[in-house]
């Protein structure tokens, strides 16, 4: 039977979630499986990865072959590294401490990428927010300065708009005099001529 360390699907339409198994490689994808040796989340940033090591190793060293994409996961974790280096202690090449201490320090320094992007992340996203709250605090403020500005332009015409009426009135009052001098004056003519 060769045994395949594989991704089963779970989760739903759009979101999916993925356990890492070893299972028979004649099973269907979904099928039944022979150790769930863990667990891959691609819908977060970044992605999410729960990995038995020591159990893919043990896999691997029984002559399970990983897929593509599952040998890309146990690369990432190191399962693949600590394989190597379990060889090169059975081959004699160096002591099991000497492997631990390459693998920790491996995983010290994988440890400070992961750590370097999800603040890098975490930065950008911060940027991003400032600049949105920025973009808004300007609209505001443009959209302030028209509304005064329009305020003032309804006040200077409502200014203009009185003195007009002002000057209308005055000029009604000096039109309406000067009818009624000259309706007296011609009343005085008439009176006279008529005398």
């Amino acid at each position: 039977m060769s045994v395949k360390i594989r991704l089963q699907r779970h989760g739903k339409k759009g979101k999916p979630f993925y356990w890492i198994v070893a299972a028979d490689a004649r099973a269907k994808r979904d099928g039944k499986f022979l150790e769930k040796l863990g667990t891959y989340n691609p819908n977060t940033n970044p992605a999410t990865i729960d990995l038995d090591v020591d159990g893919s190793v043990k896999w691997l060293q029984n002559g399970a072959q990983p897929t593509d994409t599952a040998r890309a996961l146990l690369s990432y974790k190191g399962a693949l590294l600590k394989h190597h280096l379990a060889g090169g202690v059975r081959k004699g090449a160096f002591s099991e401490e000497e492997a631990e201490k390459k693998f920790q320090a491996w995983l010290d320094e994988k440890a400070g990428l992961v750590t370097a992007k999800v603040d890098g992340l975490a930065k950008a996203q911060a940027d991003a927010k400032a600049a949105a709250l920025a973009a808004e605090k300007e609209i505001n403020e443009k959209r302030k300065a028209a509304v005064v500005e329009a305020e003032e332009a309804l006040k200077a015409e409502a200014a203009e708009a009185e003195a007009a009426a002002e000057t209308t009135t005055e000029e009604v009052a000096e039109e309406a005099t000067e009818a009624v001098e000259e309706a007296t004056s011609s009343e005085e003519a008439t009176e006279e001529a008529a005398e």
